[in-house]
């Protein structure tokens, strides 16, 4: 796997980090939680902006909210009990469909 999609699968997780620390964090109101969110939102910006070197940012940027967004919604049901309905998963599910075809078959990324 070329070294810019590590950068940019690490990000992701660095920025899932974050978001789930924000909803631990109580708007801001424990302070490690907070400092957690604020770390990782910094560690996530600087490894994204190693997979800008090889990938445009309009794609790097859908990679990444959109894997950020399924990664969190599936961290929201198992950790928080926040309930998905059939929409939501259908959505979800075109979001990883809309990953993959620019993954698959889109000639700005680097593969």
């Amino acid at each position: 796997m070329p070294p810019h999609y590590l950068f940019l699968i690490a990000a992701v997780v660095a920025e899932t980090i974050g978001t789930t620390a924000l909803q631990a964090s109580a708007q801001f109101t424990r302070l490690w939680p907070s400092l957690l969110v604020v770390l990782a939102y910094a560690i996530s910006f600087y490894l994204l902006s190693f997979a800008l070197k090889a990938m445009p940012v309009g794609v790097v940027y859908a990679i990444w909210s959109g894997l950020g967004i399924v990664l969190i919604a599936c961290i929201g049901f198992i950790l928080f009990g926040q309930k998905l309905d059939l929409p939501a998963v259908l959505g979800l599910a075109m979001i990883i469909g809309g990953i993959a075809v620019i993954h698959l078959f889109s000639a700005t990324t680097t593969h």
